[in-house]
């Protein structure tokens, strides 16, 4: 069963910097609630650091932690120990939901195992470049294709500008 979509759904600096000691680098409270739209009532891929950065489980969600640590729980949560069983795990939950999109939403060392399986990017770039000692891969011209970006100044409660920007595989986009 391969009908579900898996997006990531991130945001990076200029950078690629997507955190450093275990935390977002930034505030970006219209960026929290763009991902709380693009992963309502889905299930959401993550390694162990993400799933303790966040804190908890989110509601409206499944979260299914990805660890190499065979004694490790997460109350309310998935533990899986390979991406591998992550993702069949998130396409049996998806069935339950409803849901036709999986979410991957971190840490790196999980976008970089899943690239090759993403359908859709959801990034957010924050118009800064801070120091980070995690990334977000490369994102491939020659295998991605923008489909969408939007500008945003900074609103009340955002530390920085930024621009949300869609892509879709390149095989998948009508551009040649």
């Amino acid at each position: 069963m391969n009908e579900q979509k898996i997006v990531f759904v991130v945001a990076m600096g200029e950078n690629r910097v997507i955190g450093r000691d275990n935390v977002m680098p930034w505030h970006i409270r219209s960026d929290l609630k763009r991902f709380k739209a693009l992963t309502w009532g889905k299930p959401m891929i993550m390694g162990r650091k993400t799933f303790e950065s966040i804190g908890k489980p989110l509601p409206g969600r499944e979260s299914i932690v990805v660890t190499r640590d065979p004694a490790y729980r997460a109350e309310g949560a998935h533990v899986v120990h390979s991406v591998e069983a992550a993702v069949e795990l998130a396409r049996s939950l998806a069935v339950g939901l409803n849901a036709d999109e999986i979410a991957v939403v971190g840490g790196g060392e999980i976008f970089a195992h899943l690239m090759a399986l993403a359908d859709k990017l959801h990034v957010t770039i924050v118009h800064a470049s801070p120091e980070g000692d995690a990334r977000f891969p490369a994102i491939d011209p020659g295998q991605w294709v923008e489909e969408s970006r939007e500008k945003h100044e900074p609103g009340d409660k955002d530390d920085h500008a930024f621009t949300y920007v869609v892509y879709v595989p390149r095989a998948a986009s009508d551009v040649t």
